[in-house]
């Protein structure tokens, strides 16, 4: 379990469209196999230490004539930033995918003073 002491946690939220390969006929839609997509998120202000980040897919667009495999990740996650991953193998055809994140930690407060 993380508990997060102090008095200022910091939420952040977003939503990205990670590709839209139907429309470039890209490797999501025309290939097969292990395929990965990867786009880094940079957080609008850095947290203390890094956050707890819950990723969601809030849109997808799959080919009803295969099989729907999808794994979404949020990875190398710091104070600054972490990566959003979408990954899927085998005959799947993803058309596009909009994920969707929150990001809960500690951030500095107006309060908060540091000795030198």
């Amino acid at each position: 379990m993380r508990r997060l002491t102090g008095n200022s946690i910091g939420i952040l939220q977003g939503s990205r469209v990670l590709f839209s390969d139907y429309a470039t006929d890209g490797p999501m839609w025309t290939g097969s196999g292990d395929r990965e997509n990867r786009f880094q998120v940079v957080f609008g202000e850095r947290f203390r230490a890094p956050p707890a980040v819950i990723v969601g897919i809030s849109l997808f667009d799959m080919d009803h004539e295969t099989n729907v495999r999808a794994d979404l990740a949020a990875e190398n996650i710091t104070e600054a930033d972490f990566q959003l991953v979408f990954r899927t193998w085998g005959d799947t055809r993803v058309a596009r995918i909009r994920a969707d994140w929150t990001a809960i930690g500690p951030v500095r407060d107006a309060d908060d003073w540091e000795i030198d």
